[in-house]
Order: structure tokens, then sequence, then C-alpha cells
């Protein structure tokens, strides 16, 4: 590293500033930008120029090898829109539910998507899941009809129509408030 003195001119290595050295302590060094704004950096953070900059790639790779790892962890962020995803899904369709319907009566049908949306609902609600969506399809509208009577008994839980470009007019999503 070349030695450094009041006067010189330097460049931060991790900033766009180029100013002139001002005062030089032992682990800190203070330069000034041409307008008169003075920062502090660490030695090893500035490097002397002359009126034109010729610093080789191996330079630089010298003084970030000298100023060690890179200590920032990326991390991953959602997404707004995988933000806001639903974390549970729940599909009513009733070949989702039984093996076969047949033999079956249309209320034991409906009985048995009612009683598996409530055990659902029950278990978001104990593992404070906030959002959960019940595919129940278009059909006549029945099991919609009965999904909202249910939904409307629970004082914790706001309803309505789930993501049209994803789920169509067949999906209702359930919104449980957690600090009830």
């Amino acid at each position: 590293m070349e030695d450094l003195a009041v006067g010189d001119v330097v460049e931060a290595l991790d900033d766009t500033i180029r100013g002139v050295i001002v005062r030089i302590a032992p682990n800190e060094i203070t330069i000034e930008d041409q307008d008169g704004f003075s920062y502090e950096y660490a030695p090893k953070e500035l490097i002397k120029v002359s009126g034109r900059i010729s610093v080789t790639n191996d330079e630089v790779a010298q003084v970030k090898a000298q100023k060690g790892p890179n200590t920032k962890t990326a991390r991953k962020t959602p997404k707004p829109k995988e933000r806001s995803a639903p974390k549970m899904e729940v599909d009513l369709h009733i070949d989702q539910l039984v093996k076969s319907s047949k033999g079956m009566a249309n209320h034991e049908m409906l009985n048995l998507q009612i009683a598996t949306a409530k055990r659902q609902l029950e278990f978001a609600i104990r593992k404070r899941i906030q959002k959960v969506v019940f595919i129940h399809g278009v059909g006549e509208g029945v099991l919609r009809e009965e999904l909202n009577y249910l939904f409307r008994r629970y004082e914790n839980v706001r309803y309505y129509d789930a993501d049209y470009q994803k789920y169509g007019l067949g999906a209702t999503e359930v919104y449980i408030l957690q600090n009830y």
C-alpha cells in the first residue's frame, strides 16, 4: 500500500468520492471533497490517485483481498405477489375427498364437503395460518352458500372471492384475524 500524506488526492474504494487528505490519524484519514464536505475512512479504504486514474485489475484484486471478504449476505425477499399468496389451499371437489362418490346422495356429499371445510378452518386457526383458499368450484352455488354460512359463524374470519386469475369464480379466500 502506498504511503499517504496530507495534501494527496485520493479516492474511496467503495464510494464515488474523491478528495484531498486534510488529516491523518493512526487508523483514520479525513478527506475533503471539492464541495468542502469531510469524510473519514480507514487507510485501506483509500487509494492515491494522480491527475488521471490508472489502476490495474491486479491492484484492485489486491486491495479487495486486503480489505477482507464481503460480509453482506444476499437475502431473498419475496415478491409482493408471493407475499400475499395464501399459505394453504383446500380443494373441496368431491373427487378430491373420496375415492368414489358412487352411491352417495347429494346431501351426503355436501355434508362431507362442509365437514372437511370446517375441520381445515379449525386447523388453520389452531396453527395460526392467516390465509386459506377453499376451492369449491362454480356449479350451482350450493356449496359456496353453505361455506359462506359456515364462515359467518366465526368472528375472527373474513372471507371474499379468491384471486380470479388463479381460481376463476370457484374459490373463496378466508383471512383469519390473529389477534382478535
